[in-house]
């Protein structure tokens, strides 16, 4: 058998492909940078409310649906912790926002279109806010904190039965490790 008649075969144009290129899933007007200057403006605090209000509705019925066997403790404890986590994207934003506010009344003020009793009072609620997002964020890190002592308990206990391996404890043990030291802040 000869391979000359295969190797002698012509091969096919550049543009003779026959890849196809699948439509695009995303609008071309979203493609801009419009996406990327989303993800770095700070969120809406009147949004996380309306998420911390649909969380705390979620973690209330949790209980009971622990009780009737139709979710496990631990998603309600999942579910807990994102109310502690928006708690304090709600505060970090609210202070965004205040941020703004005296930066605003600053520029009046310069522009001589404002007056020193309204910075004042934006310099106030600043001060306020700041307060209530190191808070929330201590309260976020101690839930957090917990979350991952309960985790590794409950791996500790799986692992006991048989149910778990080991690698899964010395992941909640490194998770446990790095939150204690402050390296990790979020899930």
């Amino acid at each position: 058998m000869t391979l000359s008649p295969l190797l002698a075969q012509e091969t096919p144009a550049p543009d003779d492909s026959f890849e196809v290129e699948p439509p695009l899933l995303v609008p071309p007007g979203d493609l801009s940078g419009e996406g990327n200057s989303a993800a770095t403006k700070a969120p809406d605090p009147a949004e996380l409310e309306k998420q911390l209000e649909r969380a705390k509705r979620n973690a209330a019925s949790a209980e009971r649906l622990v009780q009737a066997g139709v979710l496990a403790q631990a998603e309600a404890e999942q579910r807990a912790l994102r109310v502690v986590g928006l708690e304090s994207d709600l505060a970090k934003a609210q202070l965004v926002a205040a941020e703004e506010r005296v930066e605003f009344q600053k520029s009046r003020l310069a522009a001589s279109q404002g007056s020193q009793a309204d910075l004042d009072l934006a310099t106030a609620a600043l001060a306020g806010a700041r307060s209530k997002a190191q808070s929330a964020s201590e309260k976020y890190h101690k839930a957090q904190v917990d979350a991952a002592t309960l985790n590794l308990h409950r791996q500790r206990r799986l692992l006991g039965l048989g149910s778990a391996h080991k690698s899964d404890v010395a992941r909640a043990e490194e998770k446990l490790e790095k939150l204690q030291r402050g390296d990790e802040t979020s899930q």
